[in-house]
């Protein structure tokens, strides 16, 4: 694996390094005692906040701090793969409209420490206005040149944030962009030139024809140390 997979270690590979150690398997977590449910209030907060909170979920927010927040019926626990079938995670989905849905990966089963949060909604923005959907345009007008993993594998289309502006993000942030659906089969010899377990830059000219826009973003909250 190329050596600069490095500079995305440090925010999720090692995490799931160290969580595979002792992997389980989250099932829905039964209770002997029952469960208050909180009426929960409207989401108006939907600003990502790097390293520290997305909306109102911060370091310290716990399962039931999710039932207070947005209501036991918006919730589904479920158990996720870590890249390359590394690990398996605890993790709730937070099912909410108007595209303000995501999910918290917990650290364990007890699900009173998140990991990180992933599967952002379109609503969610970061200070600088980057939220899912946004194009590679942009991206370089917000981040300026910067470098990215190519498409088509684990890591890719991976944005390597210490090569750009928002170099202050790194290892608190992860953005991914991707391709539209049908790019591969439009345009393959531009989607093989920037594909497969390189980095690339974001002015390379094959990129153009792809319609490149941010595809996922992971914010981390509680970083293996």
């Amino acid at each position: 694996m190329n050596s600069s997979i490095k500079g995305i270690a440090t925010a999720t590979l090692a995490l799931l390094l160290n969580y595979s150690a002792n992997p389980a398997f989250a099932l829905p977590q039964k209770t002997n005692h029952p469960v208050t449910v909180a009426k929960s209030q409207p989401l108006t907060d939907t600003l990502i906040v790097p390293g520290e909170r997305v909306g109102p979920i911060t370091r310290t927010t716990t399962k039931q701090d999710l039932v207070k927040l947005f209501g036991a019926s918006h919730l589904v626990d479920k158990t996720i793969s870590g890249p390359e079938g590394m690990g398996s995670f605890a993790a709730t989905q937070v099912n909410l409209n108007q595209g303000r849905s995501l999910l918290v990966v917990w650290s364990d089963n007890t699900r009173t420490k998140p990991l990180d949060v992933r599967n952002l909604d379109s609503a969610w923005k970061t200070r600088e206005g980057i939220g899912v959907g946004t194009p590679l345009s942009e991206l370089r007008q917000k981040l300026g040149n910067f470098k990215l993993y190519g498409l088509a594998w684990d890591y890719g289309g991976t944005i390597l944030l210490d090569s750009s502006k928002l170099s202050r993000y790194q290892g608190k942030l992860i953005f991914r962009v991707d391709a539209a659906p049908n790019a591969y089969e439009k345009f393959p010899n531009d989607y093989q030139s920037v594909s497969g377990d390189s980095t690339f830059s974001s002015t390379n000219p094959h990129w153009k024809s792809l319609g490149i826009k941010l595809a996922e973003i992971i914010v981390v909250l509680n970083p293996s140390e």
